[in-house]
Formats: C-alpha cells, structure tokens, sequence
C-alpha cells in the first residue's frame, strides 16, 4: 500500500513555475474554496499541495489519443494475444482462491474478473506512472472538453486520500487518474473498492484479493446476471441496420424482433429477452453481434463496446486456455 498520508505542509519539493501554473489557473483557486466550504479541507494545506502539483502536456496528448479511436480488426490484437492468455492463466493458478471466494459471493466468473486486470493492466504490470494528483488537476483544469467530470474525479480523490490516509502526491496511475491493477477512477473506489481479505485496509496496489474482490464488487453493484450469456455472434441478410444499432449499448430490443429485421443467432432466447446488436468493423467487413445484459454490465467499467468484446473474448480464451492445461 502507498506510504501513509503525511501532513502536506511538511512535504518538500522544489518550487518550480511548472508547479506553480496549476494553482494560477482560472477555476483552480474557486474550487479551492469549495472544498473548504463544503468538504471541510485547510486552505492553506490545498494551496501547498496545488503548489506542488503539475499540469502535464504529455497527460492532454495522451488523452487525445484513446486505443477505443481504432477499428475492432485493430483494437482486438492489442488484448488477444498468447502472451496476455497465458499471463491470465498463471494469475488465475496464483490467485484461485480468491478468484472462487470472489465468484461465490459476487456471482461473477473468475474467468471475467482475470480478464479485466489483464485488460487494464496486464496483470499489474502497467499500472501508469503518472502522478493521479497531477492527471486529474491537468485534466480537470487543462481540458476543457470534460473539465466537470475530472473536477468531480479530483473532489474524489480529495476525500478518498483523506478517508484512507494517504498522501495525495504518492498514487501513480494513468493519464486520466485511474488506479491500481483494476484501474479504478477516485469515485469507483470510493463506491466499490472493498477489503476483501479484512485486514483494515483497502489495496489496489499491491493486495491481490482486495483487487480480485473490488473488481467483482463493482461487476455485481452494476447488476451482473450470474449464470447468463454475454453475447452471441449473429448473421445478417443485409448491412442496414442503423434503427437497431441507433438504440444503444443498453439492451431494449426484444429477441422476438432481431429475425424481423434479418438478424440470427444459432441459440434460443426468450422472446421477451432484451438485446442490443452491436456491429464491428473487420478487414473483410460488418461483424455482428446480439449482446444482452452482461456485455452491457461490462460496458459499465468502460463504456466502449471494443473494450467490452476484448474483455469478453480474452476471458473466454483465458478459460479455455486453463482448461485445456488441466486436461494436458
């Protein structure tokens, strides 16, 4: 776990105009003042860690340029590849214990779980290493397109830090703030992160079963359906489908309507089971695929659909992967 919160008056760094220009900003200094107003923070303790925070350019590029811009056929190699596979097995072989404890009490596969540390962080391996306080302030007053939601992420933070006794300068994560193997933003840990080795602490960084029990936390909190499908691959009689495609991630179409408007799936569903239809992009064309609750559950921790069908298929073949070394 990252070093224990020290009091930030007493923390030295050197003072430099890089450090200084995010307290200088315009919006800075107010929402100073509303978290003293309303969350109780010292002002002089938040101006000193502001002094001591950096608005990184590298930070606004890199969000410029998300992995979830790609087509599928280029999205899809990054995530499901031997390496990554095997690299879920032994964790899945390392940690089974947890990862059973975690499905029994969540009802989330394990096999899902381990495929959304690899995807985030490939097993632990790439967790970011920039500064969460220096991300979310860069962001929060440096990016103007989403400037509410990682102000809110910063207020987040504020409280999180403080609720866990942590100095606010010592997390490392990704660009955009997130943390920890699972890679959760400041508000998901706050909601969903849990100690699930009940050792007083809630660790992300370095606690294995606090990360495993978090992750399916968080899948069961967003209404994950034990014991039912993600999503099935569907054939279609043409490439005009954009009324269906136009209602979402969020299953609202029945199943009774997919074959009225030329969409199959090899497997019965109810006719009253909601789906979505969600369409790839190949080399070779349109891919199609019903999605139903579950896919959208995952979507919930990432709202790309890329993200959702790479964490889906990379679990599928982690599961498979592990069977047949069990079988070997």
């Amino acid at each position: 776990m990252p070093r224990l919160f020290l009091p930030l008056l007493l923390v030295t760094l050197l003072f430099t105009e890089a450090h200084a220009d995010i307290l200088d900003r315009p919006g800075t200094r107010e929402f100073i003042t509303e978290m003293v107003q309303q969350q109780g923070f010292d002002r002089a303790t938040l101006e000193q860690l502001f002094r001591n925070t950096e608005m990184r350019d590298d930070i606004l590029a890199a969000i410029s340029r998300p992995a979830e811009g790609k087509p599928w056929f280029e999205y899809r190699p990054l995530f499901l590849t031997e390496k990554r596979i095997q690299e879920g097995v032994e964790f899945w072989d390392k940690n089974a214990k947890a990862l059973a404890d975690a499905e029994k009490k969540y009802g989330v596969p394990a096999a899902i779980i381990v495929a959304i540390i690899g995807v985030e962080t490939r097993y632990g391996q790439h967790q970011g290493h920039y500064r969460v306080m220096d991300a979310l302030a860069t962001l929060a007053f440096g990016y103007p397109d989403r400037a509410p939601f990682f102000r809110n992420q910063l207020t987040e933070y504020l409280l999180m830090t403080r609720e866990e006794h942590v100095d606010p300068l010592s997390l490392t994560g990704s660009y955009a703030g997130a943390m920890g193997w699972p890679q959760f933003m400041p508000s998901s840990f706050r909601s969903f992160a849990v100690d699930f080795d009940q050792d007083g602490k809630r660790d992300l960084w370095e606690d294995r079963a606090d990360i495993i029990g978090s992750v399916a936390n968080y899948f069961a909190q967003h209404e994950w359906h034990s014991g039912e499908a993600v999503a099935y691959r569907a054939e279609s009689d043409s490439d005009n489908h954009d009324a269906l495609l136009a209602q979402g991630l969020k299953p609202v179409i029945a199943a009774s309507e997919l074959p009225r408007d030329g969409i199959r799936i090899h497997t019965h569903l109810a006719p009253e089971q909601l789906t979505a239809l969600l369409k790839l992009d190949t080399e070779t064309g349109p891919e199609y695929w019903v999605a139903l609750n579950n896919f959208y559950v995952i979507t919930r921790y990432n709202h790309s659909p890329l993200y959702a069908m790479a964490v889906w298929q990379l679990s599928e073949a982690i599961l498979s992967a592990r069977a047949e070394q069990v079988q070997g």
